[in-house]
Parts: structure tokens; C-alpha cells; sequence
């Protein structure tokens, strides 16, 4: 045996010797054996005169690393443990000074807001539904209108998994599996995770969080949509709130509008934050594309509907004042702690 493997052998009997020990006399013991004039770890520093220059400095180092770390240990003990103490060093306690006040945990900011947009949508009369975070493209693409040529469906735009399988890149695939599975009319939610292969900056993240939305009906008219979401705007960012729709494409829904709001900083007036023009865009929608309905097995003549989805961080950001995505996935108490 070498004397590298001598202290491995011993490293590992003194780790196994302070796992197992119980009381002040047994870890005075340890320290004796380990770190006493007569210990091996003392054996091995005195004999290093007899090494060559090459193993001098490797042993040597070592056995002084050992050393270090072995008293560290037993010292660590001694003072976060009473009783570890030797009976003249037992620390007074008073039981009259009052503990220590408690850490208590408090919500995420993102559950928070996911929350808020819930309890809106669900007092307006819609449900919630969640659905799975690996894909298959059909639900996440194809079902959705999304073409094969579609810049989302290249691999860098989204996370596959296993040939057709990947990470979902927005909870619209939930719809999808709604859709299969029920019949009109329906109103329904659906928050979750969502991953797309972003740079991470202050305002992109490759997760983030979505909250997606759809109703289908006989008769859902785009007036209907208009209605449910300056209804949430007001709700979620205060009655003053004003909405407007602007013109936009979306491949799985036809007519498509993004969603601004009068920015909740300057009150529509211009500011930094909405780039001095007075609005903020929050979201994304529009009436069901009549393919998406096909797909599903649904009459586009027989029903329509409509769709919408948001930003949960987007949302978190404007409501906090927060110019930083990143900051909500570093878990550094000094930043959570402030959403009490």
C-alpha cells in the first residue's frame, strides 16, 4: 500500500469514525487518534523526510490538507452542537429570551400572478385545464396550422426531444386535447410552462410561463372576445385600463389581433417603460382558424370561437415594475422576500 493510499484509508476511517459519534468523550477520542502525536496522519508527515522531491510535495501537501480538514471538522461540531461540549464548556441557556424569529416562506411571484389571472377568468365563468410538457408535433404544430415550413418548427426555435417529440412551445397544445375529447360549448384556461431555445437576457428566458385561453360556441363573435379581455385588463391592471386591438397573424387563428394596454406607469401620458407612445402589449389572440377546427374533427359552419394567450413573466414584470426576467429564476431571497 502507498502511503497516498495510507491517507485515503485514513480519510475514510475518520469520515466513518465522525459519522458514528455520539458524545463529547467519543469525539475527544477521535480527535486524539486523528490528529494526536501518536496518530498515523502524524506517522505520515514525520516520515516524509525518507520520500524523494516529487513525493514530498504530493504526500505531503495531501497529509497537510487532511490535517486541516480534520480539525475543521471537529471544530464545526464542538461549537454548533451542545452536546458535543465538554462538560466545562456547556453553553448556558435562557429559556426566557424569546427564539429567534422564523424564515417563512412566501408565494413566488410568478405562482402569484398565475393565481390573480385564474380566480379572473374562472369568475368569469371559464375553467382550467393543464396538459402535457412533452409534444408530439402534431399537437403542437400541425393541429394548430403551424406548417412544416413554419421558422418555430426549425430546431433552433424549439427543444425536440426524441424524433417527433419535444418540449412544448406554448400551452395552445392543450386545446388540441380539449377539443379531441369534448364538445362545444366549452370556455376553459389553460396556464403551464412553456420552452422555447431563447438567449437568456432581461427579457427572454428559454422556460417561461403561459396562460392560454379558448372558447367555442355557436356563434362566437370577435366583439365576444373583445368583451372578455378588456374585461381581464381591467381586473388584472385596474378599471381605468383601456384596450385596443391591432391587426396581426397568428397561424391558428383568423382574424388575429395583439392586445395593448394604456400603460399602467404614465396612465396612456408616455413613458420610458412604454416607449413614450402611451401603450403596452400584453397579449395575443384572435378567432379560431377554421383548419385548427377541422383538425379536431369540429364543423367550421357549426361552431366558432375564439382564442387568446399571455406572458405570465410579461404580466409579472409590468405589475412589479421588474426589468429583469432573470431575476425570477435566481432564487435569491433578497429579491423574493419582497412579495409578501
Amino acid at each position: 500500500m502507498t502511503r497516498l493510499d495510507s491517507l485515503e484509508k485514513i480519510k475514510k476511517e475518520f469520515d466513518k469514525a465522525l459519522a458514528n459519534c455520539r458524545d463529547a468523550e467519543t469525539l475527544e477520542s477521535i480527535k486524539i487518534k486523528y490528529l494526536g502525536r501518536k496518530s498515523e496522519l502524524t506517522g505520515v508527515l514525520r516520515s516524509i523526510s525518507d520520500l524523494s522531491a516529487l513525493e514530498k510535495k504530493e504526500i505531503g501537501k495531501y497529509a497537510n490538507v487532511l490535517k486541516t480538514q480534520f480539525a475543521e471538522k471537529i471544530k464545526n461540531i464542538k461549537e454548533n452542537s451542545d452536546v458535543f461540549s465538554s462538560p466545562g464548556e456547556a453553553r448556558q441557556i435562557d429559556v426566557t429570551m424569546p427564539a429567534l424569529e422564523g424564515r417563512i416562506g412566501t408565494i413566488h411571484p410568478i405562482t402569484r400572478v398565475t393565481r390573480r389571472i385564474n380566480e379572473i377568468f374562472v369568475s368569469l365563468g371559464f375553467g382550467i385545464a393543464e396538459g402535457p410538457e412533452i409534444e408530439s408535433e402534431f399537437y403542437n404544430f400541425e393541429a394548430l396550422n403551424i406548417p412544416l415550413d413554419h421558422p418555430s418548427r426549425d430546431a433552433f426555435d424549439t427543444f425536440y426531444v426524441d424524433g417527433e417529440y419535444l418540449l412544448r412551445s406554448h400551452t395552445s397544445n392543450v386545446q388540441i386535447h380539449i377539443m379531441q375529447k369534448a364538445l362545444p360549448p366549452f370556455q376553459v384556461i389553460m396556464p403551464g410552462r412553456v420552452y422555447r431555445p431563447d438567449a437568456v437576457d432581461a427579457t427572454h428566458s428559454f422556460m417561461f410561463h403561459q396562460v392560454e385561453g379558448l372558447m367555442v360556441d355557436k356563434d362566437i363573435k370577435f366583439s365576444d372576445l373583445k368583451g372578455v379581455l378588456s374585461c381581464f385588463c381591467k381586473r388584472m391592471f385596474g378599471e381605468e385600463t383601456k384596450t385596443r386591438m391591432r391587426p396581426h397573424f397568428f397561424p391558428f387563428t383568423e382574424p388575429s389581433a395583439e392586445v395593448d394596454i394604456s400603460c399602467i406607469i404614465c396612465k396612456g401620458k408616455g413613458c420610458r417603460v412604454c416607449s413614450g407612445n402611451g401603450w403596452l402589449e400584453i397579449l395575443g389572440a384572435g378567432m379560431v382558424n377554421p383548419k385548427v377546427f377541422e383538425a379536431v374533427g369540429y364543423s367550421p359552419k357549426k361552431y366558432t370561437g375564439f382564442a387568446f394567450g399571455m406572458g405570465v413573466e410579461r404580466i409579472a414584470m409590468l405589475l412589479y415594475g421588474i426589468e429583469d426576467i432573470r431575476l425570477f429564476y435566481e432564487n435569491d431571497v433578497r429579491f423574493l422576500k419582497q412579495f409578501v
